[in-house]
């Protein structure tokens, strides 16, 4: 009502809708290199699944989201703690958040330590929910992050919903740019997007090379 998507706030109060869409170029990354086409982002896993039996369109399944992160970690040959940040699907929902980063802890906090939390934010927050571009917009989003070598603020986040047990999880929200730098490892990210019919989406992408 107030027109703010509050994503993990303990005010959200619902998503915010908006328009837009967006558009990717894919190409095998053999054939990028060998054509020396400008990376910016490898796709290291594409997972689908569905929340089947639930209580209603408004109330999403943790389990389904936890076996879409063990899947798309197996399909990506990545460690939990290799995931630096995750763009979170983050409607802004009072319910609907605290169910996705359970979800997101429960699989992705797993043996981190202290000082390699995992980070999350929700592009919803700067432009609303683009519904059926809602997903295209949270991988625009992680690519310019790999691309510039820096972590964007999450937006309208004043006190962490206490539905969400923050300090059992290795998970934080940044509210001001984090600097990524790509030396030593690769970058390594996530992105979720979920359907109001019930499927849910993750992409794990990462950038290992300079462009």
């Amino acid at each position: 009502p107030d027109g703010r998507c509050k994503t993990f706030d303990a005010s959200a109060n619902g998503y915010v809708r908006g328009e837009g869409c967006g558009m990717l170029v894919l190409k095998r990354l053999t054939d990028a290199l060998r054509d020396r086409d400008p990376v910016r982002a490898v796709i290291r896993s594409s997972v689908v699944n569905h929340d089947g039996r639930s209580n209603g369109l408004t109330a999403p399944s943790r389990l389904a989201q936890e076996a879409l992160l063990r899947q798309a970690l197996a399909e990506a040959r990545q460690a939990p703690a290799n995931i630096a940040y995750v763009e979170a699907h983050g409607t802004g929902t009072p319910l609907g958040d605290p169910i996705e980063v359970k979800a997101l802890g429960a699989v992705l906090g797993a043996g981190r330590s202290p000082t390699n939390p995992l980070l999350i934010g929700s592009v919803k927050t700067n432009i609303g929910h683009l519904e059926a571009a809602a997903g295209v917009a949270g991988l625009i989003k992680v690519v310019l992050a790999l691309q510039h070598g820096e972590i964007p603020p999450h937006l309208h986040l004043k006190e962490k919903n206490p539905h969400i047990p923050w300090d059992d999880l290795a998970v934080t929200v940044p509210t001001r740019p984090m600097p990524w730098p790509g030396e030593g490892r690769p970058r390594v990210a996530g992105v979720s997007a979920f359907g109001v019919s019930g499927t849910n989406g993750f992409f794990g992408l990462g950038l290992a090379f300079a462009v």
